[in-house]
């Protein structure tokens, strides 16, 4: 029986994971090599009927581009792009596997973002790298990485000025994050939001440098989402309670309903109780945003404060001013529950950024900061799943009543 190429490189002198690194650095060359020339055999077969005046292919194979070496996480792999020739100079082929310039792969980028943003020097990242990559990472020079930096810098500038005439955003998650810099006395606030869109995939809307989470800062990031195009107002906010936001929500995208996070009003309601009575207090809190309808939540609305009132007004009316933006959640579909009730897009994908920041001084400056949190959010974008019951986004667009979660029947 033939034995596979692939594990030909075994050598009795070299060490295990040696072998194990080559084989795998051998297999992914010849599955990229091999998607790539499936790919440049689609694009040819789209032509193949066009001829030149003497009867020949006009879009044909022209050999291939000189070999470059793509850097992964198992090493630098040698890749060899192919190269067509449209004779009368109009097609060209570009591979969407392999782009032309790319010289890593994505993964290992979100890690350089990592680390910089944790306050990792320039100097010390080759060492950083060998550290969580093992040795083939040595490519990746300080003056790679500066480059590297500078081009993440371009492609954000460019991103927050991308055109949104396209997009409706039903859903929208915002919240303030703050960052350390290192070269600035003033803490960033960086304003994000993320949309889900009406097919239920959410992206990342804007990361606006902003001062501090005030009115003026918000208006103003929401005002340059509508002048590159965002006509159309999201169905539903949800936030926490900075005052900011939701009045320049209703100067901005006065149609849009406001739902508050009841992750960070769980958190305020219980940081104004002892710790003795927090435990309960929480079961009692939950019982308010888990009930199946919005009578029953206003019932355990009420019985929170007759249990609390007296003691500890303070956690009371923490509670209670927000009562009615708590509980807008019941005028939408009950499968959407789970994900408007909270903020959790935004803390899930910046918890840890903000873990990050919060045990180093942070990134040099505020444009290396935003380029960098950017560049994680881009990354952790590509692994986000879809609203579950997205099909129902539709309704929610139509403006279709909703009571308790289920479609309101026609008055």
């Amino acid at each position: 029986m033939r034995k596979d190429r692939i594990f030909e490189t075994k050598d009795p002198s070299k060490p295990f994971n040696t072998v194990l690194e080559e084989t795998l650095r051998e297999g992914a060359r010849r599955l990229l090599q091999q998607a790539i020339e499936n790919e440049v055999q689609e694009f040819l077969q789209a032509f193949e009927n066009l001829m030149t005046d003497d009867g020949r292919k006009r879009v044909v194979r022209n050999g291939c581009l000189p070999e470059r070496k793509i850097q992964t996480g198992v090493g630098p792999i040698p890749i060899k792009g192919p190269r067509v020739r449209d004779k009368e100079g109009v097609f060209t082929f570009t591979s969407t596997i392999l782009p032309p310039y790319m010289r890593r792969t994505p993964s290992i980028e979100a890690v350089v973002s990592a680390l910089y943003l944790k306050g990792v020097s320039t100097s010390s990242f080759p060492e950083a790298l060998e550290a969580l990559l093992g040795e083939n990472a040595k490519g990746l020079s300080p003056t790679n990485i500066v480059r590297l930096k500078e081009s993440w810098e371009t492609e954000y500038k460019e991103w927050n000025k991308r055109n949104l005439s396209n997009k409706h955003f039903v859903y929208i998650w915002v919240d303030g994050i703050y960052f350390n810099v290192r070269l600035d006395e003033d803490r960033p606030c960086l304003l994000v939001i993320i949309g889900a869109l009406s097919d239920g995939s959410k992206e990342i809307v804007t990361i606006h440098d902003g001062f501090r989470e005030s009115k003026s800062s918000w208006a103003e990031a929401l005002q340059d989402l509508k002048s590159r195009g965002l006509s159309l107002a999201p169905a539903l906010a949800i936030g926490d309670g900075a005052l900011g936001f939701w009045a320049a929500l209703e100067e901005i995208f006065p149609e849009t309903k406001a739902q508050r996070c009841w992750v960070h009003k769980t958190a305020n309601v219980l940081d104004k109780l002892p710790k003795s009575a927090q435990n309960y207090a929480k079961t009692m809190l939950h019982e308010i945003y888990m009930a199946e309808t919005k009578e029953r939540a206003l019932r355990a609305f009420d019985a929170f404060l007759d249990h609390y009132g007296a003691k500890y007004p303070k956690a009371c009316e923490c509670l209670k001013k927000d009562k009615a933006a708590l509980l807008t959640f019941y005028d939408f579909p009950a499968i959407h529950w789970q994900h408007i009730r909270t903020t959790n897009p935004i803390e899930s994908t910046f918890a840890t950024v903000r873990h990050r920041t919060r045990q180093t001084k942070g990134s040099g400056s505020r444009m290396a900061t935003l380029t960098m949190v950017f560049k994680l959010a881009t990354s952790a974008q590509k692994h986000w799943k879809k609203l579950h019951g997205y099909q129902l986004l539709e309704n929610v667009i139509k403006g279709i009543r909703y009571r308790d979660g289920e479609e309101a029947a026609a008055a």
